[in-house]
């Protein structure tokens, strides 16, 4: 199944199946994913700026599209943070791009997850939906042997649902694997 094809898949599944689920009078009304952000906060790379340079590049592999830097908007003197520090990496992907890594996280990443259950079904109240990932090994991309330190990130969806339950039903039906 190429990208395209879950493009299409929404255009012809998800959209008449979200019409008929919650009744909407035009097709311009079904929620649509706009796209999706991955973010690694890395606090402790006020100590060492390395991590910041393999985080970019890892992030950059994952995401198949350049990754920035994050950086801090002020002084905090207990975390030894100045202003405009790298602290952390993000990316976002729209259009092709988000379909084609929502297809590999689905597909390939999420199932090798060591005891994987599902992911929590827990939504923001506007219709986004946050996936934390504890290892970024769960990525194919990825290279283990050249992995010094396990770093987690979040991945969040957005979506021009209005409420929860648009937002979950749209996710669902592109095959995310909620817990029951």
């Amino acid at each position: 199944m190429n990208t395209a094809s879950l493009k299409q898949d929404y255009q012809e599944r998800i959209v008449p199946a979200l019409v008929k689920e919650f009744g909407y009078t035009t097709v311009m009304q079904c929620p649509k994913l706009e796209k999706i952000v991955l973010n690694q906060g890395l606090g402790e790379a006020t100590a060492d700026k390395k991590i910041i340079e393999v985080a970019l590049q890892e992030m950059t592999t994952i995401a198949g599209q350049k990754a920035v830097a994050t950086l801090s908007k002020k002084d905090i003197a207990q975390f030894k943070v100045r202003k405009k520090m790298p602290i952390g990496v993000r990316v976002t992907l729209r259009g092709e791009r988000m379909y084609e890594f929502l297809e590999r996280l689905v597909r390939v990443a999420l199932p090798r997850i060591r005891d994987f259950k599902g992911i929590n079904s827990k939504m923001d109240g506007r219709g986004n939906y946050t996936l934390g990932i504890q290892e970024q090994i769960i990525f194919p991309e990825i290279n283990i042997d050249n992995i010094t330190k396990l770093q987690g990130m979040n991945i969040t969806f957005v979506t021009t649902a209005n409420t929860d339950a648009e937002g979950f039903a749209l996710l669902r039906e592109f095959g995310l694997p909620f817990k029951k």
